[in-house]
């Protein structure tokens, strides 16, 4: 063996000591002392962008809220492409997710969620001008999608239906970008998210949208319950003391509709009908 080899070795052997190898560090088991490790694309305008000092938007507001309801002393929110989100977390490179998550059937077999505190549907961006009146109106047309969302699921499944094309990009913006490039007639996303894409840029609008009573939570790893109902208390007291709805119209820019997952507070923990529901009842515990 070489002395370079050797010196390598033995250079890896001491940062491997103090837990800087270059592999990601697996998230601790929600240490007190220790920041809240969460992930979450940030390419999905209002609920989380890049700022000049970070992310921001009103998914950071929120887990800020929650960790400080959790105890814990500040928040890292790692930008991961909603592709590698699941691997990140059942890797415990984080501790949750928290990028507007639909919760499906499919998804609650493999992870486990909170109560819904978020409705959507499907929202469709067209160039200004452009009409979209109805589904039927994609027939003959490309779609865009982000890669491994709801939205991608959508489209795969209903793509033959009404007579569509599907080009999957890695980010929202560059789904955006390939209907302004006239690369695509419309690009397909959660419709808070489009309504504020579009609040943003005079070259589109929201041609079409369809409320199906779809729903956001955070995604845990199963085994994890004990943590999962702490944050789920934490968003109950959110939603009770009005702070959820505050939230929301400050970027979004209008007031929730009353009744919705936004502002209801579900009985026992977890998404009620999904795998990981418990209807146990439970007292809120606010501070």
């Amino acid at each position: 063996m070489t002395k370079k080899a050797i010196n390598s070795i033995a250079l890896l052997a001491a940062l491997g000591a103090l837990g800087l190898s270059g592999a990601p560090a697996l998230a601790d088991d929600h240490a007190q002392d220790q920041p809240l490790v969460v992930g979450s694309d940030f390419g999905v305008a209002p609920w989380m962008v890049r700022g000049a000092s970070g992310p921001e938007g009103f998914g950071v507001d929120l887990i800020n809220a929650i960790a400080k309801k959790v105890g814990r002393p500040s928040v890292d929110v790692q930008d991961i492409n909603f592709s590698g989100l699941f691997a990140a977390l059942f890797s415990k490179r984080i501790e949750f997710t928290v990028n507007p998550l639909n919760i499906t059937q499919e998804r609650s077999e493999k992870m486990l969620y909170t109560e819904p505190f978020f409705a959507t549907g499907n929202g469709f961006l067209v160039r200004k001008g452009e009409e979209l009146p109805a589904l039927e109106g994609l027939k003959g047309q490309v779609l865009a999608v982000n890669r491994g969302t709801i939205s991608d699921t959508w489209a795969t499944q209903n793509a033959e239906k009404y007579g569509f094309e599907v080009e999957r990009y890695e980010t929202f913006p560059d789904s955006v970008q390939a209907v302004i490039t006239h690369r695509a007639f419309t690009a397909l996303n959660e419709i808070p998210t489009t309504v504020y894409a579009a609040s943003k840029n005079p070259a589109i609008e929201v041609g079409f949208k369809d409320f199906n009573g779809r729903n956001f939570g955070y995604a845990f790893r199963y085994g994890d319950e004990a943590y999962r109902d702490k944050v789920e208390g934490a968003i109950e007291c959110l939603k009770q003391d009005g702070t959820m709805a505050k939230l929301y119209e400050k970027w979004y820019g209008e007031k929730p509709v009353d009744g919705t997952a936004l502002t209801t507070v579900f009985p026992g923990y977890g998404a009620p009908g999904f795998k990981g529901y418990d209807d146990k009842p439970h007292e809120l515990a606010c501070n």
